[in-house]
């Protein structure tokens, strides 16, 4: 059987690193806005492309629907990132 294999690893791990580095500073037992507005500026400190309050279209068999999915982030253009506190 074939190991399966983290897709864009070494962005997932840059995106982890500075999520670890808000957790670390921060702590517990702020809003989730909070952790999103240092993650950003933790993000922009480490040069990590990234937008805020990213709406993503949803395709449901062929129909694009009207409703978005509204990503916390979006890094690298591919990596939707999503807080939870």
């Amino acid at each position: 059987m074939k190991s399966k294999e983290l897709l864009l690893k070494e962005e997932a791990y840059a995106i982890i690193g500075a999520a670890m580095e808000v957790y670390n500073h921060l702590g517990t037992g702020f809003y989730e806005a909070v952790y999103q507005e240092a993650l950003e500026v933790e993000l922009g400190k480490r040069r990590i492309p990234f937008v805020s309050q990213k709406g993503l279209k949803i395709k449901y068999k062929e129909v694009v629907l009207k409703k978005e999915y509204v990503a916390d982030l979006l890094c690298y253009e591919q990596v939707v990132v999503e807080l939870k506190a």
